[in-house]
């Protein structure tokens, strides 16, 4: 498990993803075609997206209504965001601190029909968004994995893959449950390849109560992952250090 969580296999990662010869300009998932852009996150090269999808109970959408906003952070292509405002989602902001990666959740919007409920925004985590904004949802799939907290990435396509010190993890657990409606709900996509003692840690520091929701197990070449759906919440009294409620 080790071997998985080192940050330099996710940083290899992120540079074959961006140069590979058979890299689409489009791809199919969730039964849709979607436009890739160059630099922004593949999913195809990674299961997390339609893990995410299912977490969601979006992999199979058939026309149930949904109401309500959503914010999904790191936003990549789009596609949860897309196909959450096709499941009935009202009003949808897809961030991503890559413009590149805002762009293409527009792009695909539009493709599908949905840009006057999909909107792409360019935020590092929450910078960019209007503080006056609450979200019934939010939802990260995280760049779960810990870097060194001196590693200053290359790229902002490395941002995707590995979040240094977890700096980003840490504001996202401090700011998220504050842009929330009332009843709303704050989604967390984490991994065993990242650190989750470091995230209990850091959930403790910031008086954050962790609750699985789901979980899924998948093989990663040679090595077995869990995925995990994770709500974060306020933590009624202090917590330090965090737990995970299951």
């Amino acid at each position: 498990m080790l071997e998985t969580r080192d940050y330099r296999l996710s940083l290899e990662r992120s540079r074959a993803a961006l140069t590979r010869k058979d890299r689409p300009s489009t791809f199919p998932m969730c039964g849709r075609e979607w436009e890739l852009l160059p630099e922004v996150f593949a999913p195809i090269y990674s299961p997390a997206t339609r893990i995410a999808l299912e977490f969601l109970g979006l992999d199979e959408w058939v026309g149930v209504p949904r109401t309500g906003s959503m914010l999904e952070m790191g936003c990549g292509t789009g596609i949860i965001a897309v196909t959450s405002a096709l499941a009935g989602c009202d009003r949808v902001v897809a961030a991503d601190i890559h413009p590149a990666a805002a762009l293409n959740a527009s792009v695909n919007a539009a493709r599908h029909g949905v840009l006057d409920r999909v909107r792409g925004v360019r935020s590092d985590l929450f910078d960019g968004i209007d503080g006056n904004e609450r979200f019934d949802t939010i939802f990260w799939h995280s760049n779960f994995v810990l870097a060194p907290a001196d590693y200053r990435p290359r790229t902002l396509h490395e941002i995707a893959y590995v979040d240094p010190g977890y700096a980003a993890h840490r504001r996202f657990l401090a700011e998220a449950t504050d842009r929330l409606t009332p009843g709303g709900s704050v989604l967390l996509h984490f991994s065993t390849r990242g650190d989750v003692a470091a995230l209990l840690r850091i959930a403790g520091e910031e008086n954050r109560r962790l609750r699985v929701l789901k979980s899924a197990v998948r093989h990663e070449g040679e090595h077995e992952v869990e995925h995990l759906l994770i709500e974060v919440t306020p933590a009624e009294v202090p917590v330090r250090p965090a737990v995970f409620v299951r």
